[in-house]
């Protein structure tokens, strides 16, 4: 911070060695709870249950790592309607572009989470209870 004078150096976050310090340690979690292998195996388990579940609703899954996204049919409508019933049931997802829901649990999900987000995503987008437009 010495090298600095004042008005020589600008940004909104500069001159942040409290900022910085907890960056650092947040990548030596990363790093240290191998958090990028956990991701991966995890996200990959996600998607498997995910397409277990054969619901007629989903067009595709797909995803890289623990980032995970469905992508519905057109008939199944506006994604927003099963994010809000996935959230008034306890999961947290975000719909995106009309037709697709994101997935982003954190690094530390547990396989069980996993197992009970499923069933919580299969019970709220089951094409018998969900009201599908057959216009389309």
């Amino acid at each position: 911070m010495s090298v600095f004078t004042p008005g020589s150096h600008g940004s909104t976050f500069d001159g942040n060695p409290l900022a910085c310090a907890i960056g650092t340690a947040a990548l030596d979690v990363l790093i240290d709870e191998k958090l990028d292998q956990r991701s991966a195996e995890l996200g990959a388990y996600f998607m498997k249950r995910l397409k277990e579940l054969n619901n007629p609703l989903f067009r595709e899954i797909r995803g890289r790592g623990l980032l995970i996204a469905v992508k519905l049919k057109k008939e199944a409508g506006s994604a927003r309607k099963y994010t809000e019933a996935l959230m008034r049931n306890g999961i947290l997802a975000k719909e995106t572009h009309e037709t697709t829901i994101r997935f982003a649990p954190p690094l530390v999900i547990k396989r069980e989470e996993i197992d009970e987000a499923v069933e919580i995503i299969r019970k709220t987008m089951n094409p018998i209870l969900v009201e599908v437009d057959k216009s389309r």
